[in-house]
């Protein structure tokens, strides 16, 4: 079903460490509003949908979810490659080292670890496509935050920023699903009016 192609979607390179700044970065990764989050909620989603459209549109996206995860996962390692154990425990991330080395683990800038109680999946399209669109909005504002901790850092705000553009792109994506699933929700049934004129 899917081709992996093996490069990024965005390009990174992160020339200067930075163990801090992963260790708030990572929130997106493995935190509530984060990439991995945000791909199973639509490829678990998609099955729901009463339309071929908007099952397309969910599948499409959380893919796309994935490639994002890959790109934070990039990003987090990037700043935390060769970092010295003194430089990690400096930045806080002793816990983390203890735990889970120089791995990339899907937890959230607090510390929290990923849970599926974050997919939200109500079995309800209307419901699930509104949660879909918050879920857009509250990675954009995320990114916008972590858009301000690394100002000063172009290798690393670059694609930040593109991945804050791709929220806003999935919003209006989801915009047009609700729509749709609204307006095919809304038909009316013809056939069935139709056979009980013919009874009468």
């Amino acid at each position: 079903m899917w081709t992996y192609n093996k490069v990024l979607q965005y390009p990174i390179n992160i020339k200067r460490k930075n163990p801090m700044l992963a260790k708030f970065i990572i929130s997106q990764y493995g935190g509530p509003d984060g990439e991995l989050a945000a791909s199973l909620r639509y490829l678990s989603q998609r099955f729901g949908m009463p339309d071929e459209k908007a099952k397309a549109i969910l599948n499409d996206i959380g893919t796309e979810e994935l490639a994002h995860l890959e790109m934070v996962g990039t990003i987090v390692h990037q700043l935390t490659k060769d970092a010295t154990i003194e430089e990690i425990k400096a930045a806080g991330l002793g816990p983390y080292y203890t735990d889970h080395g120089v791995d990339v683990y899907p937890q959230s800038a607090s510390g929290v670890p990923f849970t599926a109680a974050y997919i939200a999946a109500k079995g309800d399209p209307i419901a699930n496509l509104q949660e879909d669109l918050a879920a857009e909005q509250k990675a954009r504002a995320t990114y916008e935050k972590l858009i301000d901790l690394c100002a000063d850092n172009p290798d690393v705000l670059d694609p930040l920023k593109f991945l804050r553009q791709r929220e806003i792109v999935h919003f209006q994506r989801f915009g047009e699903a609700l729509r749709g699933v609204q307006d095919k929700l809304a038909e009316r049934k013809f056939y069935m009016n139709n056979m009980r004129n013919e009874e009468e």
